[in-house]
């Protein structure tokens, strides 16, 4: 005979509270777009739900300082650009950690006018240069260094691709994943593409930052924040994007069907998330041995001191676990 349980216990259970899952604030280091796409997955399918957290995403933009919000303790987790804002903040003494790397590769690239004669990396120098102050101040000194860029050919460069339209003669920096579209479709030409990656220039890219003391007080909290950003990663990459999409365009209006679709494309076809270490330690990988040899071109170009303690920057405690591996195409 089946036990029977009191209906006065069914309705304690009942009444108990429910799972109350952790509010999280990430900040993104631009308005929406499908290179930030693996977090809105992340939000979209409920795989941050699933992890025990109440994700919101703060939108960046060139006004927005993610690195201050973060130590200021106004969000959580911030998108890191690159490793050389790591280097930065550790030279500066703000205590923040990266603590995942979502790009393999950094999409950092130089664009030219094909016929020109500027289709060769090594003609790039001889070329009028249109970049920003962020990378005048460091990829730009790796430049001089390893490849004999000149100072003398720089001209600003403000997020306006017109200038570099009307000038044959000319390079300009950009993200293999936005500017080469935008050129394309303003100019009607389809610019020459320099990976910077593929000559060097080995950045980590889209890090996953967090504060120190978060790190010490509350690791479990960033374990399920970049476990279930890795996982909305593959899915974001390898499955049923739709959803995502459709977040990335109701919080930035400007962005186009064609701008996702041709990151997207960018992002698979280079391997941009999933390549190198993360094939067999998963997305969000980020080793010692890269890092150093990031570190010690910055230091060759005279960008970083050769003292600084670099390592205060990074920890491999929560990645390399080969956490969402198995959703991996074969």
């Amino acid at each position: 005979m089946p036990r029977r349980f009191p209906a006065i216990l069914f309705a304690v259970v009942a009444a108990l509270p429910a799972f109350a899952a952790d509010k999280v604030t990430f900040a993104t280091n631009w308005r929406a777009e499908a290179e930030h796409g693996g977090f809105y997955q992340a939000v979209a399918d409920g795989t941050y739900a699933r992890h025990g957290l109440d994700v919101k995403i703060v939108q960046g933009g060139p006004q927005v300082n993610t690195q201050i919000l973060l130590a200021a303790g106004r969000v959580d987790f911030a998108m890191g650009a690159n490793t050389i804002e790591m280097l930065e903040a550790v030279q500066q003494n703000v205590p923040i950690v990266a603590v995942a790397s979502m790009f393999q590769i950094d999409p950092v690239i130089f664009m030219s006018h094909p016929g020109e004669g500027f289709d060769r990396f090594e003609d790039l120098p001889k070329a009028t240069a249109f970049i920003a102050g962020a990378v005048r101040a460091s990829v730009w000194q790796w430049l001089k260094k390893a490849y004999g860029f000149r100072d003398e050919k720089i001209k600003p460069y403000g997020f306006n691709s017109a200038p570099f339209i009307a000038d044959k003669k000319s390079i300009q920096e950009g993200l293999l994943t936005s500017e080469p579209y935008a050129v394309e479709k303003q100019g009607g030409f389809k610019p020459n593409v320099f990976l910077l990656h593929d000559y060097g220039y080995d950045s980590y890219s889209t890090t996953i930052q967090t504060r120190a003391d978060t790190v010490e007080k509350k690791p479990d909290l960033v374990q399920r924040f970049v476990d279930a950003s890795i996982i909305g990663w593959y899915h974001y990459m390898y499955g049923d994007n739709a959803a995502a999409n459709a977040a990335i365009k109701r919080g930035n209006p400007d962005i186009t069907d064609g701008q996702i679709a041709f990151s997207i494309e960018k992002m698979k076809e280079r391997g941009i998330v999933d390549s190198g270490d993360s094939l067999t330690l998963g997305v969000g990988a980020m080793t010692d041995a890269r890092m150093k040899s990031f570190f010690d071109k910055m230091v060759k170009a005279g960008v970083s001191p050769a003292d600084l303690d670099y390592g205060k920057g990074y920890t491999l405690r929560f990645i390399n676990r080969k956490v969402g591996l198995e959703l991996r195409p074969q």
